[in-house]
């Protein structure tokens, strides 16, 4: 088995006649995909200005152009590092626990709290239940293979669901939905970028940016709103998937049949006036 080898510079696109940073860009894209790991530093702006010939200008136009396509992340004070990959949070109605298996790494949860509180006006709006009427809430941090991505919030109808924490908090709240004959059927929810709270970056590890997506959902059995759910995703390791199709045709409605008169008198008054 060999080892894997830094791809020299004369081996990239060269920098002539386009924009000098592709080459370094290149060169660090190569590097991530051969030889660096997640969390390895990549080489200093003065190795690259002398392996380039180039200024640090343009060497550090290279490392955002990876910064912001999430190759590579910043670390104030630290340095510049290989990311970690990011995952697309797919427009679906799933679990995070699912979610993880299917991409083959392991689901971990830490409660942060569970109990019975007082709906606010939000929350009672969401269930269709009356503001200050008892709700079931969990609160916890999600991890996958051990690394914190998200915090999440549910609240479920005390009277839905009586004994919904009676054993202590379910593993899969569909599953615990599902126990009871709330099978989830749909939902709907809403995407906003945001910056953390302080609570939330200590909670999520956020050390190189505080940028995270807010998501609020509300999951349906049939036509009962089974659950309210709120939560905090890592920017730097959350994108969003979306998937789009062509328009259909729009669709002409039919003339009704005093319509077809006001078209027929529009007519003749056009065809008076022209002669």
């Amino acid at each position: 088995m060999h080892a894997k080898q830094s791809p020299p510079a004369d081996a990239l696109p060269s920098a002539r006649g386009g924009h000098k940073y592709q080459a370094v860009r290149s060169y660090l894209a190569a590097l991530v995909q051969t030889e660096l790991r997640v969390g390895d530093a990549i080489p200093s702006e003065r190795a690259l200005c002398e392996r380039f010939g180039v200024s640090r200008m343009t060497v550090r136009q290279a490392v955002d152009a990876l910064v912001g396509e999430g190759v590579l992340v910043r670390e104030q004070g630290r340095g510049t590092f290989v990311a970690p990959q990011r995952m697309d949070f797919e427009m679906r109605l799933t679990t995070f626990g699912e979610e993880m298996r299917r991409r083959g790494m392991r689901p971990e949860t830490r409660v942060l709290g569970m109990g019975t509180v007082a709906a606010s006006a939000e929350a009672a709006d969401a269930l269709g239940t009356e503001p200050g009427a008892p709700l079931h809430h969990l609160r916890r941090v999600r991890y996958a293979d051990g690394s914190p991505m998200s915090i999440e919030q549910h609240w479920v109808s005390v009277a839905l669901v009586p004994d919904l924490l009676a054993a202590g908090h379910p593993p899969s709240m569909h599953d615990a939905l599902r126990a009871v004959g709330l099978d989830p059927s749909w939902g709907e929810e809403t995407l906003t970028a945001a910056e953390a709270t302080d609570e939330e970056a200590a909670l999520l590890d956020l050390r190189g940016t505080r940028a995270v997506l807010r998501a609020t959902r509300r999951t349906f059995s049939a036509d009962t709103p089974a659950m309210y759910s709120n939560a905090c995703y890592r920017g730097d390791r959350y994108s969003v998937w979306v998937p789009l199709s062509a328009p259909a045709p729009a669709l002409v409605p039919r003339l009704r049949e005093h319509d077809d008169e006001r078209e027929a008198v529009a007519a003749t008054v056009h065809d008076g006036r022209t002669g």
